[in-house]
């Protein structure tokens, strides 16, 4: 699903659905030529891959608390070995 849900426009198989749009938007859409479905496709895209990070984050919360708990506590790994 990850692979799939990327910033370059996908090959993916395609699929006819339909949406409910309000009439003047999709009026203005029209008059402009704006081709909806890769307008659409592309902005669901961007929806999805927004939300499946913020499950990951949420997901992953308790362990990167830990994390940066461990870091304020003990400072970065081999930090002493740094040189910048």
């Amino acid at each position: 699903m990850l692979d799939s849900v990327s910033e370059h426009r996908s090959r993916s198989p395609r699929r006819a659905t339909n949406l409910s749009l309000s009439v003047d938007v999709l009026e203005a859409a029209k008059a402009l030529n704006v081709n909806l479905s890769q307008t659409c496709d592309a902005h669901l895209r961007k929806v999805v891959k927004q939300e499946l990070a913020r499950r990951w984050r949420e997901e992953h919360a308790d362990f990167i608390a830990a994390y940066n708990e461990m870091l304020a506590a003990e400072g970065l790994p081999l930090e002493e070995w740094k040189t910048f």
